[in-house]
C-alpha cells in the first residue's frame, strides 16, 4: 500500500499523481489522505457544529480532488480516501503504518491552515514508519534517471535497493553518485579507489537487476550541492535517512533534510533500518 497526503495545494496534487504512477508500477493499492483538527471530526452538535462541519466538507472535497487527479493518472489503481483526525504530520505517520511508502507534496497548505506542508515533509520524512517520497511539480522534460546518493555506509545500502527497484520498475537508468568532501593531495590515484569501492557498494544490486544500466561517479564537493547538480532534470532522486562514511556526522538534519530544500526533482528518503 502506498498513501498519498493531500492538502487542496498543487504541490498535493502533483504527490497524487505521482503517487497514481508508483501505485500502477507496484501493482499496489493506494490511500488519499487529508487532515483535518480532530475536534472538526469529532464535533458533531453545539455552538462549533456547524463549523465542524464545514471543516468536514471541505476535507472531503480536498479528498474528491486528490481522487480524481489519481484516476486520471492511473485509472486502473485502487484507491480509496480517509479523513484524517489531528496534526497532519502525527496522522499521515500513524497512517503509512504498515505501508510501503508514504508520498507528501513540498510546500502548500497543510490540514491546519497556515501551516506549510514543508513543515509537514520535515515532520514526516524522520519519522514515518515506511520510506518516505517528497514531490515537487515534474520539470516538463524529465529524464529517465535515477539518481542515488552513495556515502559508503552500511546505512546506505537499502537507498540503494530502492533506487535500482525504482530504475528497473521505470525502464531508467541509475545514476550512481559518491561525494568526495576533502580532496586527498598525496594520493592522486584515490579517486579510483573510491570508484572502486563504490562498484563494490553496487555490485549485488546489479546482479538482482541485470537490465538496469548504471552510471558511477565520484565528485569532489559537499554532497548537498553534488545530489542537487546530479539530479538536475531527473525522475527521482534517493537518498538514506541517515548514514556516515564521507558524510561523516551527516544524518536526516543535514545532507537529507538539505535535500528537502534544494532537490530540483522528486526526492526519496530511504530509512536505513527496515
Amino acid at each position: 500500500m502506498i498513501v498519498v497526503g493531500v492538502d487542496g495545494s498543487r504541490a498535493g496534487l502533483e504527490a497524487a499523481g505521482w503517487a497514481a504512477r508508483e501505485a500502477a508500477l507496484r501493482e499496489v493499492p493506494l490511500t488519499v489522505a487529508h487532515a483535518i483538527p480532530a475536534w472538526a471530526v469529532d464535533t458533531r452538535e453545539g455552538r462549533f457544529a456547524d463549523v465542524a462541519r464545514w471543516m468536514r466538507e471541505g476535507g472531503m472535497t480536498v479528498l474528491a480532488s486528490g481522487e480524481e487527479r489519481v484516476r486520471r493518472e492511473a485509472p486502473k489503481a485502487g484507491v480509496e480516501t480517509t479523513l484524517l483526525p489531528g496534526d497532519p504530520r502525527a496522522a499521515l505517520i500513524k497512517a503509512a503504518e504498515g505501508a510501503e511508502l508514504l508520498v507528501v507534496g513540498n510546500h502548500g497548505l497543510g490540514g491546519v491552515r497556515g501551516m506549510l506542508v514543508g513543515s509537514v515533509a520535515y515532520g514526516v520524512a524522520g519519522h514515518a514508519p515506511c520510506d518516505v517520497v517528497v514531490v515537487r511539480e515534474l520539470p516538463p522534460s524529465s529524464r529517465a534517471e535515477v539518481v542515488v546518493g552513495v556515502d559508503g555506509s552500511a546505512a546506505c545500502e537499502r537507498a540503494v535497493d530502492f533506487a535500482f527497484a525504482e530504475a528497473s520498475m521505470r525502464g531508467a537508468r541509475l545514476r550512481a553518485v559518491h561525494a568526495r568532501i576533502w580532496p586527498d593531495v598525496h594520493e592522486p590515484g584515490s579517486v579510483g579507489g573510491e570508484l572502486d569501492l563504490l562498484s563494490a557498494k553496487l555490485a549485488g544490486c546489479r546482479e538482482r537487476h541485470p537490465g538496469v544500466p548504471v552510471i558511477e561517479e565520484v565528485v569532489q564537493g559537499h554532497p548537498v550541492e553534488v545530489l542537487r547538480q546530479a539530479s538536475e532534470g531527473a525522475a527521482l532522486l534517493v537518498v538514506g535517512s541517515q548514514g556516515h562514511g564521507v558524510l561523516s556526522g551527516m544524518v536526516l538534519g543535514s545532507v537529507s533534510n538539505a535535500m528537502l530544500q534544494h532537490a530540483p526533482c522528486p526526492l526519496a528518503i530511504v530509512r536505513s533500518g527496515r
